[in-house]
């Protein structure tokens, strides 16, 4: 298990599948600063709700030079479904052998009705143009989630 990020710490590199079978890669995103956002499930409710949160922000987050890449352990193919039905345009990773996952802290051992499981921890991470961690958000609630970050975007 890899140590928590902490602001100010190098955002692990990572290299993924995204949907329409296109890769994705920390490294060429250095001239801007990217929000990289973690979930557990395409097309479960708060999943959903988050992604069409991010995605209906989306030109605000460009215009901030902020790229925005939601990040779950599901396939590109779960992927490319999960974005037609729900009209986005936000560039999804798909992350089956948890790489990044692990990198950034955010497997985590979870409880629902008693049952003790692991899966990904809802998480937010603002990477600076330098490749730092700029902000950190755990164990994220849903509503108003999307325009916090993009404050913080905005701000740096």
């Amino acid at each position: 298990m890899a140590k928590e990020l902490a602001e100010g710490d190098s955002a692990p590199d990572f290299e993924l599948m995204t949907d329409g079978g296109g890769r994705t890669h920390l490294a060429d995103l250095r001239s801007k600063s990217a929000v990289i956002y973690f979930y557990p499930k395409d097309d479960t409710s708060g999943c959903t709700a988050e992604a069409i949160a991010f995605n209906a922000l989306r030109a605000k987050f460009a215009a901030a030079g902020t790229a925005v890449i939601g990040v779950s352990p599901d396939s590109a193919a779960s992927h490319d479904k999960f974005k037609r039905k729900h009209d986005l345009t936000i560039a999804l990773a798909a992350d089956p052998g948890r790489s990044a996952i692990e990198a950034y802290g955010v497997w985590k051992e979870k409880s629902m009705y008693g049952r003790k499981y692991f899966g990904v921890e809802r998480s937010t991470f603002l990477i600076d143009r330098n490749g730092r961690v700029a902000k950190v958000w755990r164990k994220v609630k849903v509503a108003g989630h999307a325009e916090e970050v993009l404050a913080a975007a905005k701000a740096l």
